[in-house]
C-alpha cells in the first residue's frame, strides 16, 4: 500500500497514481487538475519511459479510465499537455469526457519574453515556430448538465411552469375563435393591434400567455357574435385567479428546484476581471534551487480552482510534483489529495504544504 501523510486539509500519497486511484471511492473528487508527463519534452526519465506516442496515449487512456470513475458527475478535469501532443491527448480524453475547451497558456504577457530559454535560442537556427505556450484541456463528464437536470427534476418543472398552468383558459378562447370561423391573426388586427400583436401572441399563444383585458374581451365578443365567448368576464377572472395561485405555488417549487439544480450542476464562475477566454497569460515560475522542471505558477492554479470549484471542494492531482497544487488548495480553502511517485518530490511536496500550514498557524 502506498505511503500517506495528512497535513491539515491535504492528503499526500507516495506511490503510483494508477494504484492509488484504483483504491479511491467512485465519485469522490470535485475536480482533477493535473500536469502529467508530456512525452519526450523534458530530459528526465519520467518523460521518456514510453517508446512510442501510441504507448504514451494508451497510458493516458488508463488515467482517464480512473478519472472517469472517481470524478463526481458535476466535476471538472484540467489536463496539461505539450503543444506537440495536445491534439492526440485531447482525442484520448474525448473517449471518456466531453472536452469543453483547449486552453492556450502563453507563458508571459503579450510581447514579454519571460521564458529564459526562448531568449537564449538562436532564432536563425529554428526549423519550426518557437513554442512559448502550453495546452490545458478542460473537460466534464458526458451529459453532465443533463444529469443535474434529471436529478433535480428541473427541466420537467420548467415545462410545466412555462406551458400548461393557464391552458384551460387559453384553450377556451382559442376554441371559441376557431368555432366562429376566425383566426387569432385576423381577430388581433380587428381589435386594432399590429400584425403578430398582443392578441395573437399573448391571448392565444402558449408562451407567455395572458388573460385578455376586459375591454379586449368585450371587443372579441362583439366581433365574433353572441353565440361565441358566452362566459362572462368575471367568471374568467375568478378562474384565472385560482390558476394564478397554482402558478405561484409552482413558481416557488421551481425556485427551489433551480437552487437545487445550481448545486448539482458543474461549478464554473468567472468575471470580467478574470482571464475568461481560452487564451491565458501567466508568467512561468522563475528558476530557484530545487525547482521542479514543470512547476506551475500559483496564480494560474488559483485561477482554475476558483473558476471550477466551490469552497470545501476536493481537488485531486495524481502528479503532485513539488506540491504547488496542494499549496493553492490550502490558500483557497479546498481539500487536496495528491499523489507523487518520485521520493524527492514527494518529500518536497510534504515540506511545502506543511510550511504553508505552519505559516497559517503563525499568523492565526
Amino acid at each position: 500500500m502506498a505511503e500517506k501523510v495528512v497535513i491539515g486539509n491535504a492528503e499526500l500519497w507516495h506511490g503510483d497514481c494508477l494504484e492509488v486511484m484504483r483504491e479511491m471511492n467512485a465519485n469522490s473528487v470535485d475536480a482533477i487538475i493535473t500536469d502529467p508527463p508530456y512525452y519526450k519534452v523534458k530530459g528526465e526519465a519520467w518523460d521518456n519511459q514510453w517508446e512510442t506516442p501510441a504507448g504514451f496515449l494508451a497510458w493516458v487512456g488508463l488515467l482517464c479510465e480512473q478519472f472517469e470513475r472517481i470524478l463526481k458527475p458535476n466535476g471538472s478535469l484540467y489536463f496539461f499537455a505539450s503543444p506537440q501532443m495536445a491534439a492526440r491527448v485531447e482525442c484520448e480524453i474525448g473517449k471518456r469526457f466531453a472536452v469543453l475547451s483547449s486552453i492556450t497558456w502563453r507563458k508571459g504577457a503579450a510581447g514579454k519574453r519571460s521564458v529564459g530559454w526562448s531568449q537564449k535560442t538562436e532564432k536563425e537556427a529554428l526549423r519550426m515556430w518557437l513554442p512559448e505556450t502550453e495546452r490545458i484541456i478542460f473537460a466534464e463528464h458526458y451529459g453532465a448538465d443533463n444529469m443535474a437536470k434529471g436529478e433535480a427534476g428541473y427541466e420537467a418543472k420548467c415545462d410545466e411552469l412555462r406551458g400548461f398552468v393557464f391552458e384551460p383558459l387559453r384553450t377556451y378562447l382559442a376554441d371559441e375563435v376557431k368555432r366562429a370561423g376566425w383566426t387569432p391573426g385576423r381577430l388581433n388586427e380587428a381589435i386594432g393591434f399590429a400584425p403578430r400583436g398582443m392578441a395573437e401572441t399573448r391571448y392565444f399563444g402558449r408562451s407567455q400567455w395572458q388573460l385578455p383585458t376586459e375591454p379586449h374581451y368585450t371587443k372579441m365578443r362583439e366581433l365574433l357574435g353572441t353565440e361565441y365567448l358566452r362566459r362572462e368576464y368575471e367568471e374568467l377572472r375568478r378562474e384565472y385567479e385560482e390558476l394564478r395561485r397554482e402558478y405561484e405555488e409552482l413558481q416557488r417549487e421551481y425556485e427551489e428546484l433551480r437552487r437545487e439544480y445550481e448545486e448539482l450542476r458543474r461549478p464554473f464562475s468567472v468575471t470580467a476581471r478574470d482571464q475568461y477566454s481560452d487564451v491565458w497569460e501567466f508568467d512561468p515560475v522563475q528558476g530557484y534551487p530545487g525547482k521542479h522542471p514543470c512547476e506551475k505558477p500559483l496564480p494560474l492554479l488559483c485561477h482554475i480552482i476558483n473558476a471550477s470549484t466551490k469552497p470545501g471542494a476536493v481537488v485531486f492531482d495524481p502528479f503532485a510534483g513539488s506540491g504547488s497544487m496542494g499549496e493553492a488548495c490550502h490558500m483557497l480553502g479546498r481539500e487536496f489529495i495528491g499523489v507523487e511517485l518520485c521520493p524527492d518530490n514527494y518529500a518536497k511536496a510534504a515540506r511545502r504544504i506543511a510550511a504553508v500550514k505552519a505559516q497559517e498557524r503563525l499568523f492565526a
